[in-house]
């Protein structure tokens, strides 16, 4: 099944930017259709592959920082051609 998950890495100490960059840049490493904005990074793709890579991800992420927060949200369809009629 397809989903769409939308990603905020939020580590909760000062030197957040190279974690940060190191995420997404993992993120874009992937195999997945990555989209990006200033608040958040999106994934797209196969439910149980997504989630087996964002679990190693995220684990790598909370390994590196003694302090961090991932906000997650799961749909489930592929969103990524997803244009606004109004």
């Amino acid at each position: 099944m397809k989903v769409s998950i939308e990603l905020t890495l939020t580590p909760l100490q000062d030197d957040y930017e190279q974690h940060i960059i190191a995420f997404i840049k993992k993120l874009r490493a992937s195999k997945f259709t990555i989209l990006e904005n200033p608040l958040s990074t999106q994934v797209y793709g196969e439910y149980d592959e997504v989630m087996n890579f964002l679990t190693e991800a995220i684990k790598t992420s909370f390994n590196a920082l003694e302090n961090v927060l991932v906000t997650m949200k799961i749909v489930k369809s592929d969103r990524s051609k997803y244009e606004p009629h109004f």
